[in-house]
C-alpha cells in the first residue's frame, strides 16, 4: 500500500478503536495496544509502507494526532456548559 493510503486507513482505524475506551483509558492510549488491536483485527497491513523514518514512527505519529485532537473535542464536550 502506499503511505497515503495507509494514513487515510491508520487515522480512521485510531477512531474505531477509540471508541472502545472508558473515561480513564483515553488519558493514556497506547499505541502498543492499538497495534496489537490491528494484528488482532487483520489489518496489521496497513503498517506496511515505505518511509524515511520508518512505518511505526510515522503510524504513531497520525495515532498520537489522531486521539489528541479526538480527546480535546471529548473534553470540551464534556465541560458544563454556562
Amino acid at each position: 500500500m502506499k503511505k497515503s493510503e495507509c494514513e487515510k486507513n491508520i487515522r480512521l482505524l485510531c477512531q474505531e478503536w477509540a471508541r472502545g475506551f472508558s473515561a480513564a483509558q483515553s488519558d493514556h492510549p497506547s499505541f502498543l495496544a492499538f497495534k496489537a488491536w490491528l494484528k488482532k483485527n487483520g489489518y496489521e497491513h496497513h503498517l506496511n509502507f515505505r518511509s524515511v523514518m520508518g512505518a511505526d514512527h510515522d503510524a504513531e505519529m497520525w495515532f498520537d494526532e489522531e486521539l489528541k485532537q479526538n480527546l480535546a473535542q471529548a473534553r470540551h464536550l464534556l465541560q458544563p456548559h454556562r
